[in-house]
């Protein structure tokens, strides 16, 4: 055996398990488009994407919009008691589904604070031809063995990303988190601080 061929067969190998997450990217894809919760649950570790989001969402409500008084962190830290609850409600098959298809989950009743959404919703997790393929693994960050980020939609400015960090276990890569950019956690948050606080009447009654 020649000695460059060790090197180039390690090249090889790597280039080949570097395109093994864009197959589960595909499959991914194709379940948001049919709406197949139960093939995009097969994808996702569900306990990991909903600790990433109350994580994300608790961020948000204790960034205090209005100020850093006493009066706003209390607020804050009396919603961020709704973060779990809510992350909970919000990562679902149906709703994952519906946030990756184009970065806005029209399922939950989010407010809307003003702007366009749909200059930022971009195309999402979709995956037409090989072209789409290859643009996808142009902006994929291989972190090691194990972890892969993808921004989505690749074609879009960073902060109308949302990016899916996947990772590899049991010979498969499964989506352990959904980053949100910075306008869908604000609108999240929204709805968070809207909802009735722990002992606090509800609106409607």
């Amino acid at each position: 055996m020649r000695w460059w061929a060790i090197p180039l067969a390690v090249a090889l190998g790597w280039l080949v398990f570097t395109l093994t997450p864009l197959w589960t990217l595909y499959q991914l894809s194709r379940a948001v488009a049919e709406r197949d919760a139960a093939a995009v649950e097969r994808h996702v570790d569900l306990r990991t994407l909903r600790l990433s989001m109350t994580r994300q969402l608790t961020d948000a409500l204790r960034a205090a919009p209005d100020g850093d008084s006493p009066e706003r962190r209390s607020i804050a830290d009396a919603a961020a008691v709704l973060a779990m609850p809510m992350a909970e409600a919000l990562i679902t098959p149906r709703v994952i589904a519906d946030l990756l298809d184009d970065g806005s989950p029209q399922s939950l009743d989010l407010p809307d604070l003003g702007r366009d959404e749909r200059s930022s919703s971009g195309r999402g997790l979709r995956i037409d031809d090989l072209g789409r393929v290859l643009e996808f693994y142009a902006h994929c960050e291989m972190r090691g063995f194990r972890t892969v980020v993808v921004p989505v939609p690749p074609d879009r400015p960073r902060e109308e990303q949302f990016r899916i960090r996947m990772r590899f276990r049991d010979w498969s890569w499964h989506v352990s988190e959904i980053e949100l950019n910075p306008r869908m956690r604000e609108r999240i948050a929204a709805a968070v601080r809207r909802m009735p606080k722990p002992g606090e009447p509800r609106a409607d009654r």
